[in-house]
């Protein structure tokens, strides 16, 4: 029988996959609005996406996998969330940039 915590543990790592699995989708997206507008707002709108979701989702959710299977060591673990902090400060930036774009 499988425990409760084990499922949990199973229901995160699913959402967190289909997180940037989504991400991505919706990334790509916007950069396709972009190819099809050639717009520098668009531009900036499909980057912030796709860091916000694809790239901050994915470095969180391999790094847990590989935090929690032992490959890399607990030490790297707040490297990692500073990385993943990173991109989605960056993400935000650029969104917050193509809502003011002009253009």
């Amino acid at each position: 029988m499988v425990s409760v915590a084990a499922l949990v543990d199973w229901i995160i790592v699913a959402l967190a996959l289909g997180s940037t699995l989504v991400g991505s989708y919706v990334g790509y997206q916007a950069y396709r609005g972009y190819r099809r507008h050639d717009s520098r707002a668009m531009r900036a709108l499909s980057a912030g996406l796709f860091f916000l979701t694809a790239v901050a989702f994915g470095i969180a959710f391999v790094g847990s996998l590989l935090l929690r299977e032992g490959y890399i060591g607990l030490q790297y673990q707040q490297l990692l969330t500073l990385v993943t902090r990173l991109f989605q400060f960056l993400g935000v930036v650029l969104i917050a940039f193509s809502l003011h774009s002009r253009k």
